[in-house]
């Protein structure tokens, strides 16, 4: 179904678009429908998901320091309820409680979401009606709460954010947590961060449940492996450019890209070059 060439291309979009708020499902459906690849056949939805894998490691090596503190001082406060005042306590729960909305409508709108929503014309539309709230976001978020004046609410209204980019494959998963963040008044690193942390445990999960369905339906080993090493390499790099790009720069460029990508989409399926 996929070759070695394949995985290698698509490895590469994978790593590039994973956290960058562009959609990485998006930017992989454009890419396997431009190498005529069926979008909506279960081994490749299966490969595009174990992939993702690839991205997952290289944030959790990226900020192995910070989750090794949040990790520590979660399992303090589980041992001594004295050091349960901790931020770093409070936030591994508050990525526990915001994975499961995900969870849950990922389970349930699983035929959904790998069916009639994985057609590029749904990818097209997200990545414009994503862009419209990103840039609003961006222009009218106060940009003035760090990471430590998080909340619980914050976390899980981020992290069930990504039930949009579930549904809507085009919205972005990074996008709209990036957006929500921003929209609850935190800085763009801040948001940022955060978008990485709480789709540590969504993104794994989905990997590792897809895993056998992939294998079992016909995405080779080798290409798997290759496709996902790809993609560890590519998303280190991305996820150190982004959050030195967002210390300095707003949005607008992704904006304006997403934007662009979305109509160049909607005019291919139109003339019929990509089916959908």
């Amino acid at each position: 179904m996929i070759n070695v060439g394949q995985a290698i291309v698509l490895g590469i979009v994978e790593g590039l678009t994973e956290f960058l708020p562009v959609s990485s499902t998006g930017h992989l459906k454009i890419t396997e429908g431009l190498m005529d690849i069926p979008v909506d056949d279960k081994a490749v939805v299966g490969f595009t998901a174990v992939i993702q894998v690839g991205a997952i490691a290289a944030v959790l090596v990226y900020f192995f320091s910070d989750i090794v503190r949040i990790v520590t001082a979660w399992g303090r406060g589980i041992a001594k309820p004295s050091e349960r005042y901790h931020h770093d306590y409070k936030f591994g729960w508050w990525v526990i409680f915001a994975t499961v909305p995900v969870v849950i409508v990922g389970v349930a709108a699983k035929d959904l979401i790998e069916g009639p929503l994985a057609s590029l014309w749904v990818v097209a539309g997200s990545l414009i009606g994503g862009s419209v709230v990103m840039w609003l976001a961006d222009r009218y978020g106060t940009h003035k709460r760090g990471e430590d004046d998080t909340s619980l609410t914050d976390a899980m209204l981020i992290g069930s954010s990504q039930i949009l980019a579930m549904l809507f494959p085009g919205f972005s998963r990074s996008g709209a947590t990036m957006s929500t963040g921003l929209l609850l008044g935190l800085d763009r690193v801040a948001a940022t961060r955060l978008s990485f942390f709480l789709g540590i445990p969504a993104l794994t999960g989905a990997g590792v449940y897809e895993l056998p369905s992939a294998l079992d339906s016909g995405a080779g080993t080798t290409p798997l492996i290759v496709g996902t090493l790809v993609s560890f390499v590519v998303a280190y790099a991305s996820i150190a450019w982004l959050l030195r790009f967002v210390a300095r720069h707003s949005f607008t460029s992704f904006v304006i890209y997403r934007v662009v990508i979305g109509l160049l989409l909607f005019g291919l399926l139109g003339a019929g070059t990509l089916d959908a």
